[in-house]
């Protein structure tokens, strides 16, 4: 492998990926998927039958929105309904929707890393629901959420759907639902959707489509480090893989080599060499069980006030609160 030794990166994209794929073993992260295209296909993995998250959480969202609208909206006259990685929306606008049609007052703030994401939202919103309140905020999560935070004193509600809380390891997870924490007083509430273990088949299917949907999705990351960084990926040349433990509830993804191959990035000027079915991890999605999310819970000084499940207990939202003194 040649590569430079004080190389210089204009941006995070340039410099997660030189040390993701001069590391050993090899990875990229999984944020990277989203541009334009990869955008595009996530929406079309939501729509795979086989992708059965975005169905429960759907069927959660609509049966209990009633007791959900209400616990959003005690005890303040007013509050911010603060989303994480909001995606098209398809899920939130059943309580956009309720909470407009209860004539209940509040604001929707959107953040989303990608602006062609809070683009397409807001212009749907404004189509579907025009007596919303919607601010969209490009950025990252906690930059957006202190901004939130100092300018605004109103009751906040968070939700953090689709299950993106298990893109991280549990030690990740805790440190990530701390830093939230941290930004929350005490009326405010954390709404987050938390896939359940269940059979493995179900989980290897969800992402691992015959359609080849997820390995595109995968494949993406590889499709912008061509696009963006002088890449010459040839995406046929890596297997999409995907596998589960069920005993800690872990489904990883991997690309994988098919031979010995060498990959220049140009923009990096570094050449990366594969052995055959050598892999670069691309991506983890946890599952659990309420045992598990209460000690993330613990841990993170958060305390569980409600849940809400599927009647197949398949998918769970979780609402949390600040540990009270």
């Amino acid at each position: 492998m040649q590569q430079t030794i004080d190389t210089i990166f204009e941006t995070p994209f340039e410099e997660e990926v030189y040390k993701g794929l001069t590391d050993f073993p090899k990875h990229l992260s999984s944020k990277y998927f989203y541009d334009k295209k990869g955008d595009k296909l996530f929406q079309d993995i939501m729509n795979m039958p086989e992708y059965y998250l975005t169905d429960r959480e759907f069927e959660i969202l609509d049966t209990h929105k009633e007791e959900i609208v209400r616990l959003f909206s005690s005890g303040s006259q007013t509050f911010n309904l603060i989303e994480m990685g909001a995606g098209d929306g398809k899920k939130t606008k059943i309580i956009l929707k309720h909470l407009a049609d209860q004539g209940i007052p509040f604001k929707y703030q959107p953040i989303d890393i990608s602006q062609n994401v809070l683009d397409l939202l807001e212009k749907s919103v404004r189509k579907e629901l025009p007596m919303i309140n919607i601010e969209t905020r490009q950025g990252t999560y906690f930059e957006t959420l202190e901004k939130i935070n100092i300018t605004n004193g109103t009751k906040k509600v968070i939700l953090f759907l689709g299950s993106n809380i298990g893109n991280l390891l549990h030690p990740q997870a805790i440190e990530f639902l701390t830093h939230v924490q941290e930004f929350m007083h005490d009326e405010d509430l954390l709404f987050v959707g938390f896939d359940q273990k269940k059979n493995p088949q179900t989980i290897l299917d969800a992402y691992n489509d015959k359609t080849g949907i997820t390995a595109a999705f995968n494949k993406n990351i590889l499709t912008r480090v061509n696009t963006e960084l002088g890449g010459n990926f040839d995406l046929d040349q890596f297997l999409h893989w995907e596998v589960y433990d069920p005993e800690t509830g872990t489904a990883k993804s991997f690309l994988v080599s098919k031979k010995e191959q060498s990959v220049e990035i140009k923009k990096l000027n570094v050449q990366i060499d594969f052995n055959p079915w050598e892999t670069i991890h691309t991506e983890i999605s946890q599952k659990y069980d309420d045992r598990t999310v209460a000690q993330l819970a613990e841990k993170s000084g958060l305390e569980i006030e409600t849940q809400f499940s599927d009647p197949e207990n398949q998918y769970k939202n979780y609402v949390f609160k600040k540990t009270r003194a």
